[in-house]
C-alpha cells in the first residue's frame, strides 16, 4: 500500500508540474503539427517540390533518395525584381518559368487577389506577370507559353514567347453583373472551385464558363471603420458591402461556356443544352484536343451530365448521365480528371461511394472497387492506366486508408498504419508522400513507393511529442453507442488526467452535425482548431468534453449520412439530445452541467438540439448559426431540402420555428459582416427572443466574417465563450 500512494504521490507531482495551456497557445497554434509546406510533384514522376523552412526557396527532392537536386528558386539571389516573400508558387508545365505569388489578399473562401511574378528558371530572372493590377487565378496553357489569369472579371492572357505581351479577351465583366473566367460567390463556396477557364492540350484554345449574375438578388451588410484593419474612410458615416446572393429558391446565375480561338481571336458559345435553372460545375479539356468536358447538374442536384463539347463547332454530345438516390456529393467532380483515353467516375449508385471506369466517350468499362466502404478520394492511375489509386474507409467510418485496384478487380490496401492516412502521389503514381495519424498520434509525413513500402520519413513530428508529454496532454478515448432509435454512433471523449470515477464532471459536447461531415476520427484531427487544444485547455478546468457524430455525418454510406434528406436538423438534434441523455447516465457526469456549442451548422444543431423539447442542456453556445434555411445560398439548401417553395415544412424545422421552446442558458455570437452566414439569422432569432421575454446573452463582432478572427478577435471570441461556460458549468 504504501508503494502505491507513493506511486500516486510522484504521478500528482508531474501533472501539477506539467505545462498548462494557455489561450495564447491555442490561438497561435503551438501545439499543431508540422507538415512540409507548398509540397508538389514535379513533372518527372521522381521528384517533388516544396517551400524551405525559411521560405525563401522552392527545392525540388528525389522521391527515390531523398536528396535535394536543385533549387529552383531563391528569392535572395533572383535577379530583376525583387519580392519581401512569397506563399505559392506554380510551375510551367515546361519547367522554364515558375509563378511566384505576394502579396495575397481574400476575397472569399477560396478566392484572392495577389501579385504574381514570372521567374525564368534559365536566366534567374524575376518580372511582374503584369503591370495592370492584382491578378486572380492564373493558370499555365500545357506548353507553358501562355498564363491565362482573370481580373475585374475578365480574362487576360500572357504570351511569354512574345515577351510577355498581355491581352484582353473577355471585356463585358463587371461587378454585379457578368464574371468569367472564375466563379461567382455560390458557385466558389458550394462547388468548391476558384478558376473557370482551361487550355486545349495543343495551347490553341482556350474554354471558361461565364456568370450573368445581373438579375441575381444582393446582400448587402454595412462596414464600420473598426480596428485590425481600420477602415479610416468609414469613420463618420458607414460604408456598405454589396454582392451577388441568391438564397434557397431564388434566381441563380445564368450560366454558359465559351471557347476562345488564340491565333485567329474567334470567341464561340457552347450549343449546352442545360436546364435554364442548371449548373456548370466544371470544364475541363480532354487530352483530346476537340474534346472540351462540362460537367452540369440539374437545380436538384441529383443528376449530373457529362457532355464533350467541340470548341470549335460548339456541338455538344451528352456521353454519360448519373442520377444517384438523392444528389450527387461535390467530391465526384473534385476528384475527375479527363487527361486520357478514360476517366474514373465517383458514384454512390449502389449506395457506398465508389469508382466506375469509362472510356472518354462515356462507355462504361467496369464498376473497380465494391463493397460496404466509402472511396473518399481517388489519386489518379499508373502510366499504363491499370492499376487506380484511392482512399478507402476500408468499411470503418473513423479511418482512411491509401489502396489501389487493378483491372482484374483486386483491391489493394497499401498503407497498414491503423488511422488516418491522406495521400499525394506522383505524376504516374510511382510514389506518393503519404501523412499518417491516429486519435493520440501527431502526423506523421513519409514517402513510399506504389507498392506501399516506406521509403523514407520526411517530418515525425518529434519536437511536438516532447511538448504534448510536458502539457498535461489528456489521451482522447474513441467510444460508441446506440441511441434510443436504435441508431449507433460514434464519438471522442476527453477527461482531464487527473480524472476520478467517483467525481461528477461538466461535460461540453461539441459538435459540427453538417451533411457529410465528420468530426469524428482516429487521427490527431479532432476538436474545433484540429488538435484539440482547445478542449485540452478545458479538461485542464475540470471538464469532460465529448463529440460525436450524428445522423446525416460521412463515412457511413449514403442511407446514413443522407437519411436527413428534406428535413435538416431534425434527425441531427435528436442524436446530440440522445448523447446528452446516454452522458447523464454515466455514474462520473453530473447530468445538470450537461453544455453543448457549434459554430455554423454546428451552430444551428446547437440551436435545434436547446430547442428539441428534452431539456437536458444548461447551457449553449451557438457561433454563426443558421437560423432559418430560407436565409442560405440556393446550391448548398436545395442540395438537401429542395426549395423552400416545394419543401415549406421541411425548411419551418428551424431555430426560428422552435424557439420558443428554448431550454438552458444561450451565448449567441456572430460576425457582423459574414457573407455566408448572414448576421440576419442572428438578427432574426433575437427579435423572437425578445418579443418572447427570452433572455440570454450575445456577442457579434465588428466587419468579422464567417471565421471571426483579425487583430484580436478570436481570442476575444473564445475568452467570451470560456466566460460564459464557466459561469455556467464550474
Amino acid at each position: 500500500m504504501r508503494k502505491i500512494i507513493l506511486v500516486f504521490t510522484a504521478f500528482l507531482a508531474v501533472v501539477a508540474n506539467a505545462q498548462k495551456i494557455s489561450l495564447d497557445d491555442v490561438m497561435w497554434y503551438r501545439y499543431s503539427e508540422k507538415t512540409i509546406y507548398g509540397m508538389r510533384p514535379y513533372m518527372d514522376g521522381e521528384s517533388f517540390t516544396q517551400i524551405s523552412d525559411d521560405r525563401s526557396k522552392i527545392e525540388r527532392y528525389s522521391y527515390a533518395t531523398g536528396q535535394l537536386v536543385e533549387t529552383l528558386f531563391d528569392r535572395n539571389s533572383a535577379r530583376g525584381e525583387r519580392i519581401p516573400g512569397f506563399g505559392n508558387y506554380i510551375i510551367s508545365p515546361n519547367g522554364k518559368t515558375i509563378l511566384i505569388e505576394t502579396n495575397r489578399k481574400a476575397i472569399y473562401r477560396r478566392s484572392c487577389t495577389a501579385e504574381y511574378y514570372i521567374y525564368d528558371t534559365r536566366n534567374n530572372m524575376l518580372s511582374k506577370l503584369s503591370t495592370g493590377g492584382p491578378q486572380e487565378c492564373p493558370k499555365y496553357s500545357p506548353d507553358g507559353n501562355v498564363i491565362g489569369f482573370v481580373r475585374n472579371n475578365n480574362i487576360f492572357l500572357v504570351k511569354l514567347l512574345f515577351n510577355n505581351a498581355e491581352s484582353q479577351i473577355t471585356k463585358d465583366g463587371e461587378y454585379n453583373k457578368v464574371i468569367n473566367g472564375k466563379p461567382d460567390w455560390v458557385y466558389e463556396e458550394e462547388f468548391e472551385f476558384n478558376q473557370a477557364f482551361d487550355f486545349s492540350a495543343d495551347s490553341e484554345m482556350l474554354a471558361w464558363i461565364r456568370f450573368d449574375e445581373s438579375k441575381v438578388n444582393t446582400f448587402s451588410f454595412p462596414v464600420y471603420a473598426g480596428e485590425a484593419p481600420r477602415n479610416q474612410q468609414y469613420s463618420l458615416y458607414p460604408g456598405e458591402y454589396t454582392f451577388k446572393y441568391p438564397k434557397a429558391g431564388e434566381r441563380n446565375s445564368d450560366v454558359s461556356v465559351h471557347t476562345y480561338d488564340i491565333k485567329s481571336r474567334v470567341e464561340r458559345k457552347m450549343e449546352l443544352p442545360i436546364d435554364s435553372d442548371g449548373y456548370v460545375v466544371r470544364i475541363q479539356f480532354t487530352g483530346d484536343k476537340d474534346k472540351l468536358a462540362i460537367l452540369t447538374q440539374n437545380r436538384h442536384q441529383d443528376r449530373l451530365d457529362i457532355y464533350m463539347a467541340n470548341p470549335r463547332s460548339t456541338v455538344c454530345q451528352l456521353i454519360l448521365r448519373d442520377t444517384p438516390k438523392y444528389f450527387v456529393e461535390t467530391n465526384v467532380y473534385k476528384n475527375i480528371d479527363f487527361s486520357r483515353d478514360k476517366f474514373v467516375l465517383m458514384s454512390e449508385r449502389d449506395g457506398y461511394n465508389h469508382l466506375y471506369l469509362y472510356t472518354i466517350n462515356g462507355t462504361l468499362v467496369k464498376q473497380l472497387t465494391h463493397g460496404e466502404k466509402v472511396i473518399t478520394d481517388y489519386y489518379g492511375s499508373d502510366e499504363s492506366g491499370t492499376t487506380f489509386y484511392y482512399a478507402s474507409t476500408e468499411g470503418n467510418p473513423l479511418e482512411k486508408y491509401i489502396c489501389k485496384v487493378d483491372m482484374k478487380g483486386k483491391e489493394t490496401v497499401i498503407t497498414r498504419n491503423k488511422g488516418t492516412n491522406t495521400a499525394h502521389f506522383s505524376k504516374g503514381c510511382k510514389y506518393f508522400v503519404n501523412e499518417f495519424s491516429d486519435i493520440n498520434t501527431p502526423k506523421i509525413t513519409a514517402v513510399y513507393n506504389n507498392t506501399g513500402k516506406q521509403l523514407r520519413v520526411l517530418e515525425d513530428n518529434k519536437e511536438l511529442k516532447e511538448a504534448l508529454a510536458n502539457a498535461d496532454w489528456a489521451q482522447p478515448e474513441i467510444f460508441s453507442f446506440t441511441t434510443s432509435e436504435g441508431v449507433e454512433l460514434n464519438g471522442w471523449m476527453l477527461k482531464p488526467t487527473t480524472f476520478n470515477p467517483s467525481n461528477k464532471y461538466p461535460v461540453l459536447m461539441y459538435q459540427y452535425s453538417g451533411p457529410g461531415a465528420q468530426e469524428v476520427s482516429n487521427s490527431f484531427n479532432n476538436g474545433f482548431f484540429g488538435n484539440l487544444s482547445w478542449e485540452q485547455r478545458l479538461v485542464q478546468k475540470g471538464y469532460i468534453v465529448v463529440c460525436v457524430d450524428g445522423r446525416g455525418t460521412g463515412g457511413r454510406g449514403a442511407e446514413f449520412q443522407k437519411c436527413t434528406y428534406m428535413t435538416m436538423g431534425d434527425k441531427e438534434s435528436k442524436d446530440q439530445v440522445e448523447v446528452a441523455l446516454y452522458l447523464g447516465q454515466q455514474p462520473y457526469v453530473d447530468k445538470e452541467r450537461i453544455a453543448i456549442w457549434g459554430w455554423s451548422f454546428g451552430g444551428f444543431n446547437t440551436l435545434m438540439s436547446m430547442c428539441e423539447g428534452r431539456n437536458v442542456f444548461c447551457c449553449g453556445v451557438a457561433v454563426a448559426p443558421v437560423t432559418d434555411w430560407r436565409f442560405y445560398d440556393s446550391v448548398y439548401t436545395e442540395r438537401y431540402m429542395r426549395t423552400p417553395q416545394e419543401n415549406p415544412t421541411g425548411y419551418d424545422i428551424s431555430p426560428l420555428h422552435r424557439y420558443q421552446k428554448l431550454h438552458g442558458k444561450l451565448l449567441l455570437c456572430h460576425g457582423m459582416a459574414d457573407d455566408n452566414v448572414h448576421f440576419q439569422n442572428s438578427a432574426e432569432l433575437i427579435e423572437k427572443f425578445v418579443q418572447q421575454g427570452t433572455q440570454f446573452e450575445m456577442q457579434f463582432y465588428t466587419n468579422r466574417n464567417h471565421g471571426i478572427s483579425g487583430g484580436n478577435t478570436r481570442k476575444h471570441l473564445f475568452t467570451r465563450i470560456e466566460e460564459f461556460l464557466d459561469k455556467n458549468m464550474l
